[in-house]
């Protein structure tokens, strides 16, 4: 059973940047179509990238050109780069498999992305 722990969340201002990273803890992660999903306050979770086993990617229109998702599928990592954050980027951060292709991990704890304005 593959387990995730999300990291390097944080508090910046408005313009700033941060890099999350996913690590994967047993399975057999390169053969896994990965995402980056995020949860506001009395908000839906919501798909933010995804990536898939031979690192083509996607992204929700409202982080196209901010954010890059990326693998490291030796490191059995992912990262999510976050360039030009915004106050509405404020949510905490998941990393699971792509829900549009296979069913989703139980959740871990994810990590706190708050960006001041």
């Amino acid at each position: 059973q593959v387990q995730l722990e999300e990291s390097g969340g944080g508090l910046v201002h408005a313009g700033g940047s941060l890099r999350l990273s996913c690590q994967s803890f047993g399975g057999i992660f390169d053969i896994l179509d990965m995402a980056w999903y995020r949860q506001a306050p009395g908000k839906q979770r919501e798909l933010v990238a995804t990536i898939t086993m031979r690192g083509d990617t996607s992204y929700v229109d409202s982080v196209k050109g901010r954010f890059t998702i990326s693998r490291d599928n030796v490191q059995n990592a992912m990262y999510l780069q976050m360039n030009s954050l915004k106050p509405e980027d404020t949510a905490v951060y998941y990393c699971n498999l792509d829900q549009r292709v296979a069913t989703v991990l139980r959740w871990g704890q994810g990590t706190q992305v708050t960006v001041s304005s």
